[in-house]
């Protein structure tokens, strides 16, 4: 049940969250990121904070070089997919609805 009631199939701003695949482009990188509103909510589509935030750090806006990051609430997961396309390796950690914790190291 949403907090504020909506129709979806009414609501043009919606419909791009029940897309089953968002592309993007990031760090000369295609990135698809598989959507799934229906059944999982909304932790399952790429909200444009995401999309604002990834944009933000491959400008180059904040140096990644010998950090740290942490992703909180992230839902899909597109900025530290990012993160990871901007440096040599990121360490993620994942957490999913089967409550298990997963620490992926990415790299190119």
């Amino acid at each position: 049940m949403a907090l504020v009631p909506y129709d979806e199939t009414t609501e043009l701003g919606l419909q791009k969250f029940h897309k089953p695949l968002a592309t993007f482009s990031f760090a000369n990188h295609t990135v698809q990121i598989r959507q799934d509103w229906r059944h999982l909510g909304v932790a399952a589509v790429v909200w444009e904070a995401a999309i604002v935030l990834s944009t933000y750090l491959e400008m180059g806006a904040v140096e990644l070089r010998g950090r740290s990051a942490v992703e909180l609430g992230a839902g899909t997961g597109l900025v530290g997919i990012v993160a990871a396309l901007l440096e040599n390796t990121v360490q993620m950690q994942i957490e999913g609805y089967s409550k298990r914790k997963q620490i992926t190291t990415l790299q190119k």
